[in-house]
């Protein structure tokens, strides 16, 4: 672990954890209320705030371990948006198809989940990339 690796996992888990919020606790906030009896009330979630915070750290630090170890001769941002995308297919398409196959949620929010989850991961692969452009290829 050096300081690019630890200032880059603080900077995707502040970015992953502010773009979830936009995504979850705004923009898809309504639709979540609607599903009573799927997601806790915002009351009961707030007691599992811990959960998320750990969850985050968790992702952010293997997102950007991954990368670091994969970093290759080629340009940073391109680099970055690619595995940004790779990453949202491994991730966040599935997780959402999975959740629609066991639980009652409508597929607009389905969608909305997938293509607004996967922005976020596409602009930390970007953030990410950014922080190791001066990285010496395989370091």
């Amino acid at each position: 672990m050096n300081r690019t690796f630890l200032l880059s996992w603080l900077l995707v888990f502040v970015l992953w954890m502010a773009g979830s919020f936009l995504v979850h606790g705004t923009m898809l906030h309504a639709a979540y209320q609607t599903l009573t009896g799927l997601y806790r009330t915002d009351a009961d979630a707030a007691g599992y705030f811990p959960f998320i915070l750990l969850a985050h750290m968790i992702m952010s630090g293997a997102f950007v371990w991954i990368y670091a170890r994969g970093i290759e001769a080629k340009p940073w941002a391109a680099q970055g948006i690619r595995f940004g995308i790779i990453i949202a297919i491994f991730a966040a398409v599935p997780r959402y198809l999975i959740y629609y196959a066991v639980q009652p949620m409508p597929a607009t929010l389905v969608v909305q989940q997938i293509v607004l989850d996967s922005i976020i991961i596409v602009i930390l692969g970007a953030a990410v990339a950014y922080m190791y452009r001066n990285t010496p290829r395989g370091a």
